[in-house]
């Protein structure tokens, strides 16, 4: 069990909950700095820079996606900041 713990926390931790949304990041990925969304309905990436854009949808509707963007738009600079100190940079 505490190897899941680890990797939970370690490898994808969670930068916040918001309803059934889970934003984290993967941290076997690239260096672009991005956030994964997941929920019952589906998952989801955004890219953060250059600017806010998903680049991968699997399950969420398009009033979702609307939602999610206006989240990670809203949580940018928090989730600047995790991205920083998960990754060091």
């Amino acid at each position: 069990m505490l190897v899941d713990t680890c990797y939970n926390t370690c490898v994808s931790p969670t930068v916040f909950k918001i309803k059934d949304y889970r934003f984290v990041f993967f941290s076997r990925e690239e260096k672009r700095v991005h956030i994964h969304v997941s929920s019952p309905d589906g998952e989801a990436k955004f890219w953060i820079e250059p600017k806010v854009e998903l680049v991968k949808n699997y399950g969420f509707s398009e009033r979702q996606i609307v939602e999610l963007e206006r989240i990670v738009k809203e949580h940018i600079n928090e989730i600047r900041d995790a991205w920083s100190r998960h990754f060091g940079c």
